[in-house]
C-alpha cells in the first residue's frame, strides 16, 4: 500500500505517544539496583556527570546538591550566601531542566542529596521538598543533624517525600554515627523518616552493615557503596578495606530488597580518573553479585 505524506501524517498524529529520548539504561544486576552518588563525579559538571554515568552504564543517580548549588571555591563567605539564597529560592525552570538531561540519558534520578543542619530557615528546608518534585523523585537524602528531624517530618508528610538519614563516623553529638541516633530521629516519626545507610563509614564507626541491613531494611531507603578500614579508617579501593561489600550485596541478591546500592567515590587523590574509578568500582559489584 501506498501512502501518501498526508496519510502518513495522518497516522502518526492518530498513534499512541511515545516519549522521546534515549532508552533507559539498565544498571540491575541480578536484580540489585546499581546507580551513584553524583558527589563520585564531583570533579565534572553537571553534564560531564552525567556523560560518565552513561558511559560507565549507571542508570540510577542520587544526585549531590553540589552538582545543582551555585558556589564560590575562593570565598567562603559567599559561597554560603549564594548557597542559602539557592535553597531559599531553587530555580525551578533550571531543575526541570536537569531532570530533563538525566532523562534523556536513560538514567533515573531516584533520589536528590539535600542536607537539612539545625541553622537552617523553614524557607531552606522546605526547599528541599520542593528541588525533590522539581527533579521528579520522591526521596531526598540528607546529611542531617539528628535534632532536624522533628522539623523536616511535617514537611515530608505535606510533600509525601521520604527523607534518608546519611550517616557518617565522627560520633560527635548530633550527627548520624550510629544505630542510636537513627533510631533517636525515626522514633515517634512518620513513615517518612528513613535511613540512608553508607556502609563505609558504618564500617568506620565499629558497626556491622550486614546484620543492620537484615534486622532494618524496611527502614533504609538507599546504601551507599564504600570500602573503608575499621577504627575510623582511610577510604579504599573496593576490596582493600574491611566493609562487607560482598556480603551486603549478596543479602540484596537474595532477600531482594528494593533499596538501591549507590556507589560513592571517596578514595584517592586530586587527578585521579574518577570515571575509571567508578568504573572499576561497578566491575567489583558485578563479579560480587555473580
Amino acid at each position: 500500500m501506498n501512502l501518501s505524506r498526508r496519510d502518513l501524517a495522518k497516522l502518526i498524529a492518530a498513534a499512541p505517544f511515545a516519549p522521546l529520548g534515549f532508552a533507559k539504561i539498565n544498571s540491575k544486576i541480578e536484580g540489585v539496583m546499581v546507580g551513584a552518588q553524583t558527589y563520585s563525579f564531583r570533579d565534572r559538571d553537571l553534564e560531564a556527570c552525567i556523560a560518565a554515568m552513561k558511559e560507565i552504564g549507571l542508570g540510577y543517580a542520587e544526585l549531590s546538591q553540589g552538582h545543582l548549588e551555585p558556589g564560590d571555591k575562593n570565598d567562603r563567605k559567599h559561597d554560603a550566601e549564594l548557597k542559602k539564597a539557592w535553597r531559599e529560592n531553587p530555580p525551578m525552570d533550571e531543575l526541570k531542566a536537569a531532570r530533563k538531561k538525566f532523562e534523556d540519558a536513560g538514567i533515573e534520578i531516584y533520589a536528590v542529596n539535600y542536607s537539612f543542619r539545625t541553622n537552617m530557615s523553614d524557607a531552606e528546608i522546605e526547599a528541599g521538598f520542593q528541588v525533590a518534585k522539581a527533579l521528579g523523585t520522591d526521596k531526598i537524602t540528607a546529611s542531617a543533624n539528628v535534632d532536624t528531624a522533628a522539623r523536616i517530618d511535617p514537611v515530608a508528610q505535606k510533600y509525601k517525600i521520604y527523607v534518608g538519614m546519611h550517616n557518617h563516623d565522627s560520633m560527635k553529638p548530633n550527627e548520624f554515627s550510629t544505630p542510636a541516633d537513627f533510631a533517636k530521629a525515626m522514633e515517634g516519626r512518620s513513615k517518612y523518616i528513613k535511613i540512608n545507610l553508607d556502609i563505609g563509614h558504618f564500617t568506620a564507626a565499629g558497626f556491622d552493615p550486614v546484620q543492620y541491613l537484615e534486622e532494618h531494611h524496611d527502614d533504609i531507603l538507599t546504601l551507599h557503596i564504600k570500602d573503608r578500614k575499621k577504627d575510623h579508617g582511610d577510604n579504599k579501593p573496593f576490596g582493600e578495606g574491611d566493609t562487607k561489600i560482598k556480603e551486603v550485596l549478596q543479602v540484596f541478591k537474595k532477600k531482594r530488597y528494593p533499596i538501591p546500592a549507590m556507589i560513592e567515590y571517596e578514595y584517592g587523590k586530586a587527578g585521579m580518573d574518577t570515571v575509571s574509578e567508578v568504573r572499576k568500582a561497578f566491575d567489583y559489584i558485578k563479579q560480587a553479585l555473580a
